[in-house]
């Protein structure tokens, strides 16, 4: 019997990354992926537990371009790479691979830490982990691949507050916060911002009691301000 090759239908490939320091969700996206219209996509996964393993594949020059990225955003460091994060391995990714689509999934539910993420990444999904279900996954995985764009529930919900809801700083704020968290000393910081010492102490308080740190140590600043997304 002839047949026509016409008529058989072309099962596309996808290369996939998924990059988690949790097997078992590794697992859990796994199961979800190869589910996924098996009869029209062929999909072939690899993947990395922290943001070294990850770092070494990304940046193998034989290994060829993923067409998705599954991201968790907390992992541990590889602080040899300054990559501390899956934001970071997102930008990385977008270095060496500009086409492939990314997918952070996150437990942070601070508004401007989501707004954050959109504003420096711009991935394709964004989900909240709370909102995850294996239907929410493939839901996700449906617009991603369909080159849509996907945010969860709770993130559609942030991103619909009101913006008074929202933490907002100027260029003068941040790069106060950027030299503390360089260990840089007040009086010294008049070197680098171009307003008067009187004008940085009064916006580090300004600063601190924004982020409701009236009693909080200069370390306890940036440590709140890198939760919050103003701090990289």
């Amino acid at each position: 019997m002839i047949i026509d090759s016409s008529s058989v239908k072309k099962v596309i490939e996808n290369k996939i990354l998924i990059v988690d320091d949790h097997p078992f969700i590794i697992e859990g996206y796994k199961n979800a992926i190869t589910r996924y219209n098996p009869s029209e996509y062929d999909f072939s996964i690899t993947q990395a537990k922290d943001c070294e393993s990850a770092y070494h594949i990304i940046t193998d020059p034989n290994i060829q371009a993923f067409d998705i990225a599954f991201l968790d955003i907390s992992m541990p460091a590889y602080e040899e790479k300054n990559i501390y994060s899956g934001e970071d391995l997102a930008k990385l990714i977008l270095e060496y691979m500009p086409n492939c689509r990314i997918i952070l999934l996150t437990m942070y539910t601070e508004l401007l830490k989501i707004k954050t993420i959109i504003k420096t990444i711009n991935p394709n999904g964004l989900v909240i982990k709370n909102d995850l279900t294996f239907d929410e996954l493939l839901f996700a995985f449906d617009k991603v691949i369909k080159n849509e764009t996907y945010y969860s529930q709770s993130v559609q919900k942030m991103l619909n507050q009101s913006e008074h809801d929202a933490i907002e700083i100027d260029q003068f704020d941040e790069q106060i916060l950027f030299h503390i968290s360089k260990g840089t000393k007040t009086t010294e910081m008049t070197q680098y911002i171009p307003i008067s010492l009187s004008a940085i102490e009064r916006r580090k308080l300004n600063l601190k009691e924004l982020l409701k740190l009236q009693d909080g140590s200069d370390i306890d600043l940036v440590r709140e301000a890198k939760n919050k997304g103003l701090l990289f």
